[in-house]
């Protein structure tokens, strides 16, 4: 039975955040009817946006290929789903216990301290929960001291990562209803910084004038869709037909496969951008039931597409120079001795599109181009810096992405190293 509750249901995101839509229902006392409805919604906006990540990660995954062959790069792929899932037959009991007591500790923190947030983006407690899990056992804790120790530290940050970004969430969204919770969010608070030393936040990226034959382009499935296009078309044509022809596509025309990549690409930000707007859409007013009973004057840390509606001109231009300084740093890193980070599309497309919102709102245009470039140098250089630290554990070819997995993953042993523990 144990478990059933830690995998089958604290470990399925999309059950977790329909229960604490449920709860928020039950305890505002809201008819029948809405909190089945509410309930259900909520669960279906979070596997809708899920379902818009599986399309948009299939596509990513055709263009890494098809880079990846293109220039002959070889390396570490950042990818959390990844290397979760190589640990859990040797983490896969502390992690569990790590992100249950974690979760639990985030309602304490929020019930008792000024920072009044309730962590709600699931796979993002698991990933850190396993991070935390190997770190702390590769700085040689283990047993009962590794659970406490990697809870509190979960706990926390589920509190402080979302009270540091909340300043600029506030000047994104025009509210104060939620705020962000995703590990990414040192790359976001970088960008925000970098944005206010460079840009103008009054040269918005949304107030971009498009002549009135480019109006289409005010469109951001036109604009991502074109975008895509390009990008794939152009790295199509250096990997050659012979490999898309007899490796990827199937037999078909190489530059027709690659289009329709580029647009499945498009569709799968697009159902995205649905599924947050329903989620959005129920699980603020649910969530007012918990905050008002059990946690008072708390928010939902909700992942990061929710601020993705607010600047779309501004999550293509994260994109694109969040993945530009990937690529610079993967001919930097073998100059400084480092692993090469080969730059995944999927860190740098959820972070730099984040990163470009954020750098946005504080340095408009500018803002959002330096913002995200700082956030995709981060992505490249700290995930390197914690192979070293981590050593051979046994996990080859790809490691931890988002900024705040390698910032606490160093953090960790540094000091466990300082103090003798490693």
């Amino acid at each position: 039975m144990l478990q059933v509750i830690m995998n089958d249901i604290l470990g399925e995101p999309a059950i977790l955040i329909g229960l604490f839509a449920l709860v928020g229902l039950l305890l505002q006392r809201k008819s029948s009817a809405d909190v089945v409805s509410g309930t259900l919604k909520t669960v279906m906006g979070f596997l809708i946006i899920g379902a818009g990540a599986t399309v948009l990660i299939g596509s990513l995954d055709i263009f890494g290929r098809m880079f990846d062959y293109a220039f002959n790069v070889q390396g570490v792929i950042p990818n959390n789903e990844a290397i979760v899932a190589a640990a859990q037959s040797e983490f896969g009991t502390s992690t569990a216990l790590i992100m249950v007591f974690g979760m639990i500790f985030n309602i304490v923190l929020a019930r008792i301290t000024p920072f009044k947030f309730i962590f709600l983006t699931g796979h993002h407690t698991l990933f850190m929960a396993c991070l935390l899990a190997v770190t702390l056992s590769v700085g040689g804790l283990a047993g009962a001291p590794l659970i406490i120790v990697g809870s509190i530290i979960l706990g926390l940050c589920m509190v402080l990562f979302p009270a540091l970004l909340q300043p600029y969430v506030r000047q994104i969204t025009g509210s104060d209803d939620f705020a962000v919770g995703h590990f990414g969010s040192i790359g976001y608070f970088v960008s925000a910084n970098v944005g206010k030393w460079v840009g103008n936040k009054e040269k918005s990226t949304e107030e971009i004038k498009v002549p009135k034959s480019l109006g289409f382009l005010r469109d951001t499935s036109v604009a991502v869709s074109l975008t895509m296009v390009l990008f794939f078309l152009v790295v199509a044509l250096f990997a050659g037909q012979d490999y898309i022809e007899t490796t990827l596509s199937g037999g078909s025309n190489f530059l027709v496969f690659s289009f329709i990549q580029a647009i499945t690409f498009a569709a799968g930000v697009f159902i995205i951008l649905a599924g947050v707007r329903m989620l959005i859409a129920e699980i603020v007013p649910a969530f007012q039931g918990i905050a008002d009973k059990l946690v008072p004057n708390t928010k939902p840390a909700l992942d990061v597409p929710t601020v993705f509606p607010f600047a779309p001109n501004a999550v293509i231009i994260g994109f694109l120079f969040s993945f530009f300084a990937g690529l610079l740093a993967m001919f930097i890193m073998p100059v400084l001795g480092l692993s090469v980070i080969v730059p995944g599309l999927v860190p740098h497309f959820f972070t730099g599109a984040a990163a470009g919102v954020f750098g946005n709102i504080t340095g408009g245009r500018r803002g959002a181009m330096a913002g995200a470039f700082a956030n995709g140098l981060i992505i490249s250089f700290i995930p390197a810096i914690l192979l070293v630290l981590m050593g051979d554990i046994g996990f080859t070819g790809t490691t931890f992405g988002d900024s705040d997995f390698g910032v606490i993953g160093i953090l960790i042993l540094s000091i466990m190293k300082f103090l003798g523990f490693a």
